[in-house]
């Protein structure tokens, strides 16, 4: 009883749980005016379902997906009363445009620094080439050879890597990520910046505050200031109803004097390195890259410090010093909110269109449009062997759920399903005919791709493509194809609920 009641109390008394009870106050403060206006009489009831109408309207003449549109339709209509609220509130697919203009302009102000170091290279296949065209066009990022990439998996194998290249840091080392939490992994990582701090190199740490709210305490970024580690929480997760609170940096990234980076789904926290079991044993990959592609990494961390403070940078003192002549071409690249090109979900549906022998994907969460759904089925009806591996153990039930009812349209065309028996299955990979990968911190679904800032990695012809496709060959091993049978026994009660809950989907 005690124990309970230590808990509650931690609970209640978590930055996380007196904000989110502030902003449901909000919430029904504006349904309950909406609903007692609406009940007020027939004038009032008119009036809200003419809003709901005007919303609609407005909402099907957006640019934005098709099914993020529906699920908004669904909002408006059928509560009207609170309905068009709501969408005001949270279905804004932009910043405030103070913000925006301020994202848009520095990064093309940074970009013209960026093109100083572009270069175009020759390849032999030119679906590939146009694949990195496009990248470089709505993104800015060229490609690069001269880099050296080796895959990092499990998180044990990522964390040791990690510790070693940082004990190496002379000048400066950047790290960007979506959660960290004390514990063992992090207090290892601190120790070395501690260090580091006192040998004079620049330390700076940019974490998500959302993805925080109840890993960290109130005052760790003071704390981390105190040390000497330069901090900012992105988008601080404060009590008022914002449509900024559904955008957050969910980018991995750690940048070493600009020579060495790493890229993938690995965040800093124990169950990541398996210190803490949670969802039985816990698979992620990330990616190692040393040379001149690291520059990419290095820009997106710098912009969005930019984005986030008034700091300005001399971007010529971040440049690559050392170039590893390798055989491959590695392109980092950022994708976000900001525009609507949706570059990373661009990039996976250019690969799955134009494989020819096979394509195998590793993702947690699967809720994905009608686009990507076609190009699988597609593939698979044409036939391309692909294969898609999910955890088996979830974090999410109600995403998992959600993500169950995708098999039967994609196994009905010959889509292959696996479920990583082990445990949860994180890691974020496609890799296709022995030559082309991408490798990168977005999930199959809305979210990655619609509203949060990400990052992914292509690669073409490396030696880190031929060790992304054993490891998925590794992963299948100790995956279970699902069946027809497997589907047949999902409950009527799940099924219906899945049903109602899919068509809401785009917005979780």
């Amino acid at each position: 009883m005690i124990k309970f009641l230590k808990r509650f109390f931690k609970v209640i008394m978590s930055r996380g749980f007196i904000i989110s009870f502030l902003l449901l106050l909000q919430l029904l403060f504006f349904f309950y005016v909406a609903w007692e206006l609406g009940r007020r009489g027939i004038y009032f009831y008119f009036f809200f379902n003419i809003l709901g109408v005007i919303f609609a309207v407005s909402i099907l003449n957006r640019s934005f997906n098709p099914a993020y549109k529906i699920s908004w339709l669904l909002v408006v209509l059928i509560i009207p009363f609170a309905g068009p609220i709501f969408y005001l509130l949270f279905g804004k697919r932009y910043f405030s445009k103070k913000k925006i203009e301020k994202m848009r302009q520095l990064h093309l102000d940074t970009l013209n620094q960026f093109k100083k170091n572009y270069r175009e290279y020759e390849m032999d296949n030119p679906f590939i080439k146009k694949l990195s065209h496009y990248i470089t066009r709505v993104t800015g990022m060229s490609g690069w050879e001269e880099t050296d990439s080796k895959l990092l998996t499990p998180g044990e194998e990522f964390f040791e890597v990690l510790l070693e290249e940082l004990h190496k840091a002379e000048k400066y080392i950047f790290l960007e990520y979506f959660i960290l939490e004390e514990g063992y992994m992090w207090n290892k990582i601190l120790g070395i910046l501690e260090e580091k701090v006192k040998q004079g190199v620049d330390v700076r740490l940019l974490y998500d505050d959302f993805g925080n709210i109840n890993r960290v305490g109130y005052n760790f970024k003071r704390e981390m200031i105190k040390k000497g580690i330069k901090t900012i929480n992105f988008n601080p997760y404060r009590p008022r109803l914002s449509m900024f609170i559904n955008y957050r940096d969910h980018r991995k990234i750690t940048v070493i004097d600009g020579n060495v980076g790493f890229v993938g789904g690995i965040n800093l926290a124990d169950e990541y390195i398996n210190k803490k079991v949670k969802f039985g044993y816990w698979k992620d990959a990330s990616i190692i890259l040393k040379g001149s592609a690291v520059w990419n990494l290095t820009f997106l961390f710098l912009e969005m410090w930019q984005s986030s403070s008034e700091e300005v940078f001399d971007y010529e003192k971040y440049y690559p010093t050392k170039t590893y002549p390798t055989n491959g071409f590695v392109q980092p690249f950022g994708d976000g909110p900001i525009d609507n090109h949706q570059s990373i979900e661009m990039a996976y549906m250019h690969i799955i269109n134009n494989a020819k022998n096979y394509v195998y994907i590793t993702t947690p969460y699967l809720i994905i449009d009608n686009e990507i759904s076609t190009a699988l089925r597609l593939a698979a009806l044409s036939g391309v062997d692909v294969r898609i591996m999910m955890p088996h153990i979830p974090d999410k039930k109600v995403i998992y759920m959600i993500s169950q009812s995708y098999y039967p349209e994609l196994m009905k065309a010959g889509v292959k399903i696996y479920e990583y028996l082990p445990g949860f299955l994180h890691s974020k990979m496609i890799v296709a005919d022995d030559e082309v990968a991408l490798i990168g911190t977005a999930n199959l679904d809305f979210r990655s791709f619609y509203l949060h800032f990400e990052v992914s990695c292509l690669l073409y012809k490396t030696s880190s493509v031929l060790e992304m496709r054993e490891d998925a060959i590794e992963c299948l091993e100790e995956a279970k194809v699902v069946t027809k049978e497997d589907i047949q026994k999902i409950s009527i009660f799940k099924k219906l609920l899945v049903a109602v809950l899919r068509a809401f989907s785009p917005l979780m």
